[in-house]
């Protein structure tokens, strides 16, 4: 079968192969690939700038059919719709693992860097991890399971409240699953973007947000400031990355407001406004990835129509495009892009 494999550290060095088709064990689960998303983190592996095991095929997004399961496996069928989640493996004895946050594992190891992923026509996940897909749910919109899964992770973090003011900052995949999140448990939604967001700012309007605001063109503080009366707003969504929006962010913010961090900053220490965190007792929360308690709420907010996921997916390519998938997101305006398994 055809791969796409990051053969080892540094710029490129991603190439479709011909590799050997695996077989499950008694304890996992084969599924063929139908759509595999590209994540940023798949980006950053590509550029060199995120580490994964080599070689491996990337790909950590997917949704397929099992084909074949282990002797074992009673948590799905040859023939189901699935998608799975990306962990492959914990060490299953620590307290993170005994509480279920496998995120927090230090041994975890994931599909698509450190166990080959979705970037081809068959891979193996551990049965646990696998999640049946509801009948409403087709497998492109469940391709997007494992990012919605982070956007409910993400929002888990903070005590939303209906008609709460949010403000997402970031309208990148991410930014625009967390905003539906947030709208979902009732809360009225501003999204931030820049000028070249443009139309991942109109999509963030065809999805319902109150207001989609270019900070370039708009202030900011007084869009939010007219939404909640002068207070500011009660809970900041982080999805950039970028120090100078979390320092937005933390200004936006009602006193008692949470403020939750979800993009990666780049650099370990960045300058970030820590008075305001005290002066205005702020609830700063970071969020990780996405956990099994995750996955079930984020196929349920697709089988109710609450969260659009197909609506984000802009580009479909197959594997041995990559250049093309690429190229689409740094440069194309592409939202949201989707890889199918060579023939």
């Amino acid at each position: 079968m055809k791969a796409l494999v990051k053969e080892k550290e540094g710029f490129g060095h991603l190439h479709v192969q011909d590799v050997k088709e695996p077989s499950p064990s008694e304890n996992e689960v084969k599924i063929e690939v139908k759509y595999a998303g590209i994540c940023g983190s798949d980006l950053h592996a590509y550029e060199g700038n995120y580490k994964v095991k080599t070689p491996v095929i990337l790909g950590h997004e997917f949704s397929g059919v099992v084909v074949e399961t282990g002797e074992n496996v009673t948590e799905c069928k040859p023939g189901d719709r699935v998608t799975s989640e990306t962990t492959y493996s914990i060490c299953g004895e620590c307290k993170y693992c005994r509480s279920g946050d496998y995120n927090l594992c230090n041994h975890r190891i994931g599909l698509g860097s450190k166990q080959d992923g979705g970037y081809t026509n068959y891979l193996i996940a551990k049965k646990e991890s696998v999640h049946v897909l509801p009948e409403e749910v087709d497998f492109k919109s469940a391709s997007l399971t494992e990012p919605l899964a982070c956007a409910c992770h993400a929002v888990e973090k903070a005590d939303i409240k209906e008609e709460d003011v949010v403000v997402v900052l970031g309208p990148g995949p991410i930014g625009l699953l967390t905003a539906q999140v947030a709208k979902s448990k009732g809360a009225a939604v501003i999204m931030t973007g820049l000028s070249h967001d443009h139309p991942r700012l109109k999509k963030a309007e065809e999805l319902g947000v109150e207001e989609a605001v270019n900070i370039e063109e708009q202030d900011i503080k007084e869009v939010v400031h007219r939404y909640t009366s002068g207070y500011g707003a009660d809970i900041v969504f982080e999805c950039t990355g970028a120090v100078p929006a979390a320092n937005t962010g933390l200004d936006l913010l009602v006193k008692k407001g949470q403020f939750v961090q979800v993009g990666i900053f780049p650099e370990a220490a960045i300058s970030l406004n820590v008075s305001a965190i005290i002066q205005k007792e702020i609830q700063f929360t970071g969020s990780r990835s996405q956990k099994p308690a995750d996955w079930e709420p984020s196929l349920d907010l697709m089988r109710r129509g609450e969260v659009d996921t197909t609506s984000l997916i802009t580009h479909e390519f197959d594997i041995t495009q990559w250049d093309e998938a690429y190229d689409a997101i740094k440069n194309g305006g592409g939202i949201k892009v989707i890889l199918t398994p060579a023939e």
